[in-house]
């Protein structure tokens, strides 16, 4: 495709995320977790730092108990546990179990193994500039939600 415009780009995103979300449909469904289940342990998972309840709800844009719930379903499951933080009792962390985190590994090893496949055929300097548009199009599609999200549309 030489001169994608900004039509076709998006199509081909539209394309990417549907096709994620049924290859997570898939994970979510043999493991009986409910979308935002699955999207509350991928929040979780790739966190910089330690999660809270409150800083999951924030992510969700759930209620606290909302959340709650969530998070009962997941620990009942074995994916996530919540631990006191020992320097602070009162606040509460959230940790994903190895057995959870071995799980995915081995659901997602053969999409990762089918990406870089694809992606040794690009080069250094297409990588970069895939690298590029999937950072700024992230940044602006969290741009968008969150504008949204305090505007309460």
């Amino acid at each position: 495709m030489s001169d994608a415009s900004d039509y076709d780009l998006s199509m081909l995103l539209r394309a990417l995320v549907a096709e994620s979300n049924r290859f997570l449909e898939i994970f979510s469904a043999a493991h009986e977790l409910h979308p935002t289940d699955m999207t509350a342990l991928n929040l979780i998972m790739t966190a910089r730092s330690p999660m809270t309840p409150g800083a999951l709800a924030k992510a969700l844009n759930l209620s606290a108990s909302a959340t709650t719930s969530v998070l009962d379903r997941l620990e009942r499951a074995g994916h996530v546990v919540r631990d006191r933080d020992p320097d602070d009792r009162r606040r509460v962390e959230l940790r994903v179990l190895s057995t959870a985190t071995a799980l995915a590994s081995t659901f997602f090893q053969p999409l990762a193994r089918e990406f870089s496949s694809a992606w040794e055929r690009l080069s250094a300097e297409d990588r970069q500039v895939v690298a590029r548009f999937l950072a700024t199009t992230t940044e602006a599609t969290a741009r968008v939600r969150e504008a949204v999200t305090s505007s309460g549309e």
